[in-house]
């Protein structure tokens, strides 16, 4: 099992144990987070926006055109911002680092 860190809207941080393989999106789930991935994960909404930590967002693999601009659309937008069902745990990130923001838009329910 490998360890992810969930700093909520109040600034709690929370340690979490994810699968390989795995989105955030889905460890977020699993755990309880408000993280909603009202698109189930394929990208046509914003609502698993999540703030990585700087040091975890020069690991991660770089967004697609795609992700960047479905990223334009979220709420609390920061140089770190990710969408949660495009990041996949891995090894090399084990002890990931992720803020969730205080709120999240649906412009696709719009």
């Amino acid at each position: 099992m490998l360890k992810i860190f969930f700093i909520d809207s109040e600034g709690v941080n929370h340690e979490v144990e994810a699968d390989e393989g795995s989105s955030v999106l889905d460890v977020a789930n699993q755990h309880g987070f408000d993280l909603e991935g009202a698109c189930e994960g394929c990208m046509a909404c914003s609502t698993c926006h999540v703030i990585a930590d700087p040091y975890w967002f020069d690991l991660l693999p770089e967004a697609s055109d795609e992700e960047e601009a479905i990223l334009d659309l979220a709420f609390g937008i920061s140089e770190t911002s990710r969408l949660g069902c495009q990041i996949l745990i891995t090894k090399e990130l084990d002890g990931l680092q992720l803020t969730l923001p205080a709120q999240h838009y649906n412009l696709s329910a719009i």
